[in-house]
């Protein structure tokens, strides 16, 4: 295991070599056996870390806060309306700041073509960790856990393991690209197969789509697109439906914000029958599991039958948030000096 990892910025998974995410894997294990057996694990005595939310969040925000909490240090909870940033103060002017008063940023900006900038931004300036807690461009902290999860249901080595990521209805509002990039980014280095299922006006950026043949390439993994829900169940040990936007509309700078969130919204229309259903379940293999990192969008996203049926394992996701959270931190903020 690499273990000198103390200082350095957790903002993509692409960041990191495959050798130290399994070190934050196997960190996380022992952290969660820790708290199962309620011993203590105050690795971070009397350490600041200052979280900046620039939307809402429940379990980023308390599997961070009560990470911190658990490992012997302090969270402050932050949004832009509590700081100078809603006066134009520059990520540059916050990092140094905050660099001065703690040991650790973390940051949650998932404005299109904005977050990942701004937290690299902090981060060139700040002189400590910076961890990213979702962007535009990735949520790092949900795919460890996923891929966490997916290792305590179907053992640690991945090859052959079919990984259906889908997109699907929501009528809410259009949801960031983060979750599903980041998947498709780290699942394929541990030689899992991933297939991508999305109408064809819900592509993801090319820069995660290359990521991810790339990295298929390189561990001989497959990973495909298909336009077809139903093609891409089939088979599938692990099934992970989340709805996302339309980036190429958000993009278009000639066109108002609004006019772009509205085209995005009837694109979203056309597509009500992208729904994870007890129906398609039947599709992918017999022992296969239901993934979401939550809020899930019941009856629109997913079906109430399906997400609360014995093939779910959304909670213990949402579980595992707060273990390989702890484990980012311990090593960047604590570690070996």
């Amino acid at each position: 295991m690499k273990t000198l990892l103390r200082g350095k910025n957790w903002i993509e998974t692409v960041d990191w070599s495959r050798e130290e995410l399994e070190t934050v894997l196997e960190v996380s294990k022992y952290l969660k056996i820790k708290f199962a057996l309620g011993e203590e694990h105050r690795l971070l005595q009397d350490k600041t870390l200052f979280m900046m939310f620039f939307e809402q969040s429940t379990r980023t925000r308390n599997s961070t806060e009560a990470a911190m909490t658990q490992l012997g240090g302090h969270a402050h909870d932050l949004t832009p309306d509590k700081m100078q940033i809603s006066h134009g103060e520059t990520p540059k002017d916050t990092g140094k700041v905050l660099t001065r008063y703690g040991h650790g940023v973390a940051i949650r900006n998932c404005f299109y073509n904005v977050g990942n900038k701004y937290i690299r931004e902090v981060a060139r300036e700040a002189d400590v960790p910076v961890v990213n807690l979702q962007c535009d461009v990735d949520h790092p902290c949900q795919s460890i856990a996923d891929l966490m999860t997916m290792q305590e249901k179907f053992g640690r080595n991945m090859k052959g393991l079919k990984v259906t990521v889908a997109w699907t209805y929501a009528p809410a509002y259009a949801r960031p690209l983060s979750v599903p990039q980041g998947l498709i980014t780290l699942l394929p280095r541990f030689g899992a197969d991933v297939t991508l299922a999305y109408p064809k006006e819900f592509n993801l950026l090319p820069r995660a789509m290359d990521a991810a043949k790339q990295y298929a390439r390189e561990t001989g993994a497959r990973f495909k697109v298909s336009n077809n829900m139903d093609e891409a169940f089939k088979g599938a040990h692990v099934v992970y439906p989340k709805s996302w936007g339309c980036h190429q509309f958000l993009q278009d700078a000639n066109v108002p914000e609004e006019s772009r969130k509205e085209t995005g919204m009837k694109y979203l229309a056309k597509y009500k029958n992208w729904v994870c259903t007890g129906k398609r379940m039947k599709l992918a293999h017999k022992d296969a599991i239901y993934m979401h990192p939550l809020p899930a969008d019941r009856g629109a996203e997913v079906e109430d039958a399906v997400i609360d049926g014995p093939q779910s394992v959304v909670f213990d996701q949402a579980e595992n948030r707060l273990h390989t959270v702890k484990s980012i931190l311990a090593l960047t903020m604590g570690g070996r000096p």
